[in-house]
């Protein structure tokens, strides 16, 4: 059983789901396994072939970066077009996130049954497709499915990346590597938001937004040439078994909880959305008892039993949903409140970006020592942050100023960095060396989770109170993100104190 291979690398993603030093993969030694005769880059030192290799998968997982974060400032040119409205605004970044992360698990497994190069090659192939798709799309519905679709290729596609690396490469060439990794994803992070508001600005032929999507056309027909000619040949293993049922009840569920939250919060509680919500718990329920009874779980037994684990899944859902609306949001005020261009909107999120790069650096060198103070210091910081943006809206309303708004979000990015950075490292600190693969995919699973809970609910809020006034709006969903955070603040004592010492 290859359970060990099935999470995604770290990723940087301002105003999305992932960060610098995020959750990160605990890799099995590599191997020589690769087909006689393919193009197979496991030598003692990066070859052409190895640089290749690590060029397609850093554009596979700066595709899902791009993709996670672009609707941040596409959102309102979206919804202006096709209508749709604030429920198309909630859904455009939940319906991506929530595919991902729900079948993430099952994208590492189904890798390891069938070998990751085919799946990587069909992911790609399939989120090329679905990219179309979103690009071209003519109505609400149209483009969601085409997120949804994204999203269940992303889930295919990433877990790929690192397998194929560690089953390839020596351990030298993986360390150079994984050194490229991070900067490189960084800039992916950084560019998805630039990227798109950029793009709507220069309305290129007369296509507004729909660049947006087309653009990874080109950046996947790249990545796809390369991983058919590069990527080696990796043999599956059939023994390795998915519970499909364990899967479909934990992406029904999820659905069920959000679709019953967002409409509650548009119309009010409804038979709809009590429906939905009571359908999502006892999905949730039965999932929880296929979990106990099935001969392959997607999450260890064993990881749920440990306190520290469970803590830190908590943990990681409240923050990661917390900061994923936060950054949303203040998106949508920028352009719905200050009346920013896309462009200028994406522009004055990049002390929030700049924020979460410097402070994942900083734990990236201090963090495995100082565990669990690391996450409590990134939740005072985004507190001081979240606190002072919210005295600046509350003060001045619409009339910002902008270097008070670019300190505030800076603060704010350095807590999230600080957050992302040590949250699932600090949750794995007691975990096994032979649970640590499941244990990283089950982190990040929850990490895209919350990222689709998060966009969604905390927009919610901001629409719900959008009568009141643009500013109003911003107050209140500030205030309900600080709550988010008071609550993380109890789960911090039962994290580890350390974090765990990860190889890469």
């Amino acid at each position: 059983m290859a359970d060990d291979l099935t999470a995604p690398g770290a990723h940087a993603a301002p105003g999305g789901p992932t960060a610098p030093g995020g959750p990160t993969t605990l890799t099995a030694p590599p191997s020589d396994a690769a087909t006689p005769g393919a193009a197979s880059p496991a030598r003692d030192a990066m070859t052409a072939a190895a640089w290749l290799t690590l060029v397609a998968v850093l554009i596979a997982d700066g595709l899902d970066l791009i993709d996670s974060t672009v609707t941040n400032v596409a959102a309102p040119s979206i919804a202006a077009e096709l209508g749709g409205g604030p429920g198309l605004v909630k859904w455009l970044g939940a319906a991506y996130s929530l595919s991902l992360g729900s079948l993430l698990v099952v994208g590492g497994r189904l890798g390891d049954r069938l070998g990751q190069r085919r799946v990587f090659l069909g992911a790609m192939a399939a989120f090329l497709a679905a990219s179309a798709m979103a690009g071209f799309a003519v109505s609400p519905a149209m483009i969601l499915v085409a997120r949804v679709l994204q999203g269940a290729a992303g889930a295919m596609l990433i877990p790929q990346g690192m397998a194929i690396m560690t089953r390839s490469f020596s351990p030298s060439a993986l360390r150079v590597a994984f050194s490229a990794f991070g900067p490189m994803l960084g800039i992916f992070g950084v560019g998805g938001p630039l990227l798109g508001g950029f793009l709507i600005d220069a309305d290129l032929f007369g296509l507004g937004w729909r660049p947006v999507f087309l653009v990874n056309l080109v950046l996947g027909g790249v990545g796809l040439a390369l991983g058919s000619r590069y990527v080696p040949r990796l043999p599956g293993d059939p023994d390795v078994r998915i519970d499909l049922t364990a899967a479909v009840l934990l992406a029904a569920s999820v659905f069920g909880l959000l679709f019953g939250l967002i409409e509650a919060s548009d119309g009010g509680w409804s038979a709809g959305p009590v429906v939905a919500l009571g359908a999502g718990a006892a999905l949730f329920a039965g999932f929880v008892r296929r979990q106990a009874t099935s001969p392959d779980p997607l999450v260890a037994p064993s990881l749920l039993a440990k306190r520290s684990f469970t803590s830190g899944l908590v943990a990681g859902l409240l923050i990661f949903a917390a900061f994923t609306g936060l950054m949303y949001v203040i998106s949508l005020f920028l352009q719905l409140g200050l009346d920013y261009s896309p462009g200028r909107a994406a522009v004055n999120l990049l002390p929030l970006t700049a924020g979460i790069i410097v402070a994942s650096g900083i734990s990236m060198a201090v963090g495995a020592r100082l565990g669990r103070l690391m996450v409590l210091g990134g939740l005072v910081l985004t507190m001081a942050g979240g606190a002072g943006l919210l005295v600046l809206v509350s003060a001045h309303g619409l009339d910002q100023v902008g270097w008070h708004l670019a300190v505030a979000t800076f603060v704010i990015g350095m807590g999230a960095g600080a957050c992302f950075a040590s949250i699932f490292a600090t949750a794995l600190g007691d975990v096994s060396a032979d649970e640590a693969g499941a244990a990283s995919g089950s982190l990040s699973a929850i990490q895209q989770v919350a990222a689709g809970i998060g966009s969604a609910a905390v927009t919610s809020v901001f629409f719900a109170a959008a009568h009141l006034g643009q500013a109003q709006a911003m107050v209140r969903s500030l205030a309900v993100v600080l709550v988010i955070c008071t609550v993380c603040l109890a789960a911090v004592p039962l994290l580890p104190r350390r974090a765990a010492e990860l190889e890469h």
